[in-house]
């Protein structure tokens, strides 16, 4: 699977959001990179805008732009509001559980563990990291020591970050459950969503 492996910090910088985690770059520095960022007063327009939530929340949970349209296009289909069911999909893909469990330090972390084999789902072997995970599912890592390993590392690295109501954890057992599907309420998404639906139904 593809994934970003360019300047981080320079797209935190030109999205306004720390998308990669904390960056001491975009405090210093609070406005787009390039000669003209700090005097650019570039009129921005609806589909700016637009595209500028859209870039957040792809760039966020790492999915190229073909992938991000399928999410936006599964969730078109589904009954509720689209915005939400959106951030619905988006949260419960296996890699966004393995990080919101804290079993992984970031999402790309999580990804990499995934694909690499060391997560179960219902005790059997899940390598694709968007799979699509339901209430009542088991997230475990296997019992081999390098998965354990990786596991205990990354739950040694989150312990700042809590783990959201509508999952459950054992941190011992180095498993978690999805108790529920996540509501809006439980959502903090790093972007505005309903931007996000209006930029693809134009």
């Amino acid at each position: 699977m593809a994934r970003y492996t360019g300047p981080r910090e320079r797209i935190s910088r030109r999205l306004g959001v720390p998308i990669f985690g904390y960056s001491k770059s975009l405090e210093k520095r609070n406005y787009p990179p390039g000669q003209h960022g700090p005097k650019s007063r570039r009129k921005v327009t609806d589909y700016a805008l637009g595209l500028l939530e859209k870039q957040k929340l792809r760039y966020y949970y790492g999915l190229q732009e073909r992938q991000f349209r399928r999410v936006y296009e599964a969730a078109l289909r589904r009954r509720g509001v689209t915005g939400e069911q959106m951030l619905q999909l988006l949260e419960t893909r296996l890699d966004s559980i393995v990080y919101s469990l804290g079993l992984a330090n970031t999402r790309p972390a999580a990804r990499q563990m995934i694909g690499h084999g060391h997560v179960k789902v219902n005790g059997r072997k899940v390598d694709v990291p968007s799979f699509a995970v339901k209430p009542n599912d088991v997230i475990e890592i296997r019992g081999n020591a390098v998965s354990r390993q990786l596991a205990t590392k990354g739950l040694e690295l989150s312990t700042s970050r809590p783990v959201p109501d509508w999952l459950s954890v054992n941190k011992e057992g180095l498993k978690g459950t999805v108790v529920r599907m996540p509501t809006r309420e439980d959502l903090q998404p790093i972007a505005n969503e309903q931007a996000v639906v209006e930029f693809y139904s134009r």
